[in-house]
Order: structure tokens, then C-alpha cells, then sequence
């Protein structure tokens, strides 16, 4: 499923009205009367209060659809406007009109107290307060609401999405509400979809509002949720050499766990064939705990990392690799990241960096754009920091913006991880992954990342599909760990044990609420 920004949602109801004839009030209508159905089939109407509370803008004429509906179907509610009924224009005038011809309650409030019993003693709330388009901190009378709303332990239906959250970023403007459930219009918006306003949707559905399949699925919008392709069968009378043969340039004295998950979990996911360079004296450490990797020891700087003497031996290796993974704990070490350059600029096989590869590079952006053989980057958002020259808050504030830049310029699929991990191509689109939870940000489920994208290339996907597929996989086994052991507890190690798993579900098909948690949200 496509995602918009709220520029581009804006565009597509113009586009709507004036292309194909559509006219306001039947998209608002559409709007309201599939936030009723939730409403109907999640919890009921008949016999039931509710209160709606309206702003000013076409979030509230959507609330008084809502409100009309519920009427129709005998529910008793109540509708409160934040502001003067007097500056509602167009479709959202007229369905205030409508509103109140049918004998609904409708009042402006100017003081949170005006509502306060009614919400304690209603059983719904619907929040049509605001809309996407919020760009201020919410401030006065609506952040007194907002508050009552979530402090009074209703369920709660938000309109479009939960008002307080920021349209295109998923921030939180100061305050917003809590939801159950947000039924969003057109398409899921960016900020219905990322963290922390994807928390405070609830369960996500969306309706189209009659808009055309042309609409909502055109070539134009660039962002969609991470639905993987399948992968290839396993041949029956296949060998270690057809499942993938890679190549992990990784660790340094003190890291000995980086280069472990790396190269492991490439095996757990499926993989065939997981060679481990290393430095000489950590192996044997490495070995204890990973004997099915093939270790290719290698000699050492004075600090304990790689050393650049072992370059050409490397490169010779790596010709004879599917692919190559640079970076899991491989140091800072001066010797070691001009020794990262190198091999990045001079190795032909799809190359993967992570962690200290990717600040090895930073400062030489120009070797990843010449790179041949495709480049994938797997940055948290310090390394993407480093990578771009952005600082971590304006990264933070643009994730998709950011992101669709860096992997354009780079010429790479770059990773941005963390809560729903981005992918971006450098063809500008972005893929949103859902699988994952908190428990994840510990030390080494990043190197686990890795070896499963790594994987999924050795099973045969194309190297922008595997690295979705792999983002997907390691997030799964993620859920899987979870839910095992629970989310504090879980280490690199559970997700890495929970790969094949994982990966034998994901084959088998994920069954439907399964796939509905990661694939986005409920059709209306």
C-alpha cells in the first residue's frame, strides 16, 4: 500500500474534484461514513453516547458526517466545535447544517470544563479536532481537550489521524490524542505510519473515499509500506554454493561479537556459506561460539584490528564472493578505515557496510557513488548523521526527505534503522517496514541485520529486494524473540536463534493477522 505526505494527499483530493468530478461533500461524506462503519463494527452505535468534538477545518465537517451517522443509527451524541461555528466554509459548512437540521446538539466551547462531565459519562469519543495539516504545538483550549480526552479512559475514534500528531513526521505537537482506532483517508499518511504517532493511531484503517485505483496506486508516490517479494524456492538437490557464498570483513580486539551475529546469522537465515575475516587473535574466540563459519584469519595493526598489509588477499577473496559485508565491529582505527576505503573503492561484488564501514566512508562519499556492483548502507541515525552532514534532530524531523537524498546521491539502498526501519532506493522510493519492536535496540541486532540481508541475497533476490526482505525477516524474528522472552529481555542472540523461524513463516505465509500487523492497515 502507497503512503502520502499531506502535500501529495492535498493534490489527490483536488485532483479528485476537478479531474474526475468528484465533488467535496461526496469525499467528505465518504470520508465520515467509513469512520461510522468502524465505529459499527469495532464497538457498536445503538443505545450508545458519544461525544464529537469538531475543529474548524474539513477535519470537523468529516466529524459531523460521523456524528449524523451515529444519529441515524440511534446512538445518542453530543457535538462540541473548538471555535466559531461562523468560519466553517464549504463542505464542512454544509454538513454542519445538516448536522443540526436533523436535531443534533451541536455547541462551541471556549473552556474545557463545558465538557468534562460529558466525556466521563459518554461511552466513545470521536476526535475531529484536527487534521493532518497541524503545524503549530497545540496550544489553549485544544491542549485542555486533548487532555481530558486521554485522561478519561474512553474509547476513542480519531478522523484522518490523531489530533496533535504531525501529518508528515509523526511527532508529537506538543500533545495528542490517544486512539483506539484512526480511520485516514485516501492513503495512510506518513505520520500514521512512523513512531511516535503510529502508536497513538491505534488500529489503523483506511478508506479511499471513492478515489480511482490510477489515484492511489500512481507511479508518483514514492513511499509504501515494506511488502516483500517472496523468495525463490530452495532446490531440493541444491549444494552450500547455491544459497549464497559472502564474504564478512568484520571485528577488532574488543569486538568480538560484531562479526559473530554478522556472519551467523547469514547461516540462520538461510545462507550458505559464511566466511569471517577477522584478526588472527580474535578468532579462535569467535570460533568457540560459531564453528560452522569459515574463518580466514588475518594479520593485525598494533590496536588489534585489520590490517591494511592484508588488502590484496582480501580483494582476491572477494572475487570469488557473491557478495561482501564490510564493517561489523571492524574499529576506528586509522590503518583499519583507510583499509575499509580500499576495498570499498576496488571491490566489484555487491558490497554491504555497516557500523564502522559506513564512518570509514562518510568522509569519502565519492567512492560509493563510482562503486559497481551495487552498494547497500545500514546506518542508525548517527551514521546517516555522518553520512549526510545533517545533524540527528533535522535527520529525525525529515526521515523520508533525508533518506530519499542520501540513497539518490549515494547511488545505494541505504537502511535508515530504527522504530519501523526505512529502506530507500536510489530511484527516490522508500520502503516503510512495520516488523520490529523496542526490544531490538541492543547491542548487535544491528549486525544481525546484516547477515540476514546478506542472506536473502545468497537465496536469490535481487539486491534491493533482498534487502528489504531481510529488514522484514530480522524484524519478525525480532516479534518472535519478543514474544518468547519478552521485549526487555531479549538479546542479539534470541533474534539470531529466532531466523529461522522466521524465515519457515514467512515461506509457509503469514497468516491473516499476522500479515495485516505488518502489511498495513484494514481496508474500509
Amino acid at each position: 500500500m502507497k503512503v502520502s505526505d499531506v502535500a501529495q494527499m492535498r493534490r489527490l483530493d483536488r485532483s479528485a474534484m476537478e479531474r474526475y468530478g468528484i465533488p467535496e461533500q461526496i469525499l467528505m461524506e465518504n470520508a465520515g461514513e467509513a469512520v461510522y462503519f468502524v465505529i459499527l463494527s469495532r464497538f457498536g452505535i445503538r443505545g450508545r453516547r458519544f461525544v464529537v468534538f469538531c475543529g474548524l477545518g474539513n477535519n470537523g465537517g468529516d466529524g459531523f458526517v460521523v456524528a449524523r451517522k451515529i444519529h441515524s443509527s440511534a446512538g445518542a451524541v453530543k457535538v462540541f466545535v473548538l471555535g466559531d461555528c461562523g468560519k466553517f466554509r464549504g463542505a464542512a459548512e454544509n454538513n454542519l447544517e445538516m448536522a443540526r437540521r436533523v436535531g443534533l446538539p451541536v455547541r462551541e466551547i471556549d473552556s474545557v470544563d463545558a465538557v468534562r462531565h460529558e466525556v466521563l459519562h459518554c461511552d466513545a469519543v470521536v476526535d475531529a479536532i484536527f487534521g493532518t495539516g497541524l503545524m503549530r504545538q497545540v496550544q489553549g483550549l485544544h491542549r485542555d481537550v486533548i487532555a481530558c480526552i486521554n485522561s478519561a479512559g474512553k474509547t476513542v475514534f480519531s478522523v484522518d489521524i490523531p489530533s496533535g500528531v504531525h501529518g508528515d513526521t509523526g511527532k508529537i505537537m506538543g500533545v495528542a490524542v490517544k486512539a483506539d482506532h484512526t480511520v485516514t483517508f485516501g492513503l495512510p499518511k506518513i505520520g500514521n505510519m512512523l513512531f511516535p504517532g503510529y502508536a497513538f493511531c491505534g488500529k489503523l484503517h483506511v478508506t479511499h473515499i471513492s478515489f480511482p485505483p490510477a489515484m492511489y496506486e500512481a507511479e508518483a508516490l514514492k513511499v509504501q509500506i515494506n511488502l516483500p517479494p517472496l523468495l525463490p524456492a530452495r532446490p531440493q538437490d541444491g549444494h552450500k554454493g547455491n544459497f549464497g557464498q559472502v564474504l564478512f570483513i568484520a571485528g577488532a580486539v574488543g569486538y568480538f561479537g560484531a562479526p559473530y551475529f554478522a556472519a551467523l546469522s547469514f547461516l540462520k537465515a538461510g545462507g550458505g556459506y559464511s566466511r569471517l575475516a577477522a584478526p588472527r587473535s580474535i578468532t579462535p574466540f569467535i570460533a568457540a561460539k560459531g564453528s560452522e563459519i569459515v574463518f580466514v584469519p588475518q594479520q593485525e595493526t598494533a590496536g588489534g584490528s585489520i590490517a591494511l598489509k592484508n588488502k590484496s588477499s582480501l580483494l582476491e577473496l572477494a572475487e570469488k564472493m557473491d557478495m561482501v559485508v564490510l564493517g561489523p565491529g571492524l574499529s576506528l582505527d586509522g590503518e583499519t578505515q583507510g583499509l575499509a576505503k580500499q576495498l570499498a573503492a576496488q571491490i566489484r561484488r555487491p558490497l554491504l557496510l555497516d557500523g564502522d564501514g559506513i564512518t570509514a566512508l562518510s568522509a569519502n562519499p565519492e567512492i560509493l557513488r563510482g562503486r559497481q556492483g551495487g552498494t547497500v548502507l545500514t546506518p542508525h541515525l548517527g551514521e546517516m548523521s555522518r553520512l549526510t552532514g545533517l545533524s540527528t534532530a533535522d535527520i529525525d524531523e525529515r526521515k523520508v526527505e533525508v533518506l530519499q537524498a542520501a540513497a539518490k546521491d549515494l547511488s545505494a539502498v541505504v537502511v535508515l534503522k530504527g522504530a519501523h526501519s526505512l529502506v530507500g532506493y536510489p530511484d527516490q522510493r522508500v520502503f516503510i517496514n512495520l516488523s520490529g519492536n523496542c526490544g531490538m535496540a541492543t547491542a548487535g541486532s544491528g549486525d544481525v541485520l546484516t547477515g540476514a540481508v546478506a542472506a536473502m541475497y545468497g537465496l536469490g533476490l535481487p539486491l534491493e529486494d533482498a534487502t528489504r526482505k531481510g529488514v522484514f525477516l530480522h524484524g519478525l524474528a525480532g516479534d518472535l524473540a519478543a514474544a518468547a522472552k519478552g521485549e526487555d529481555g531479549i538479546t542479539a542472540q534470541d533474534i539470531l536463534e529466532a531466523l529461522s523461524a522466521a524465515l519457515r513463516l514467512d515461506r509457509q505465509g503469514l497468516d491473516e493477522e499476522v500479515h495485516t500487523r505488518y502489511f498495513g492497515p484494514e481496508l474500509v
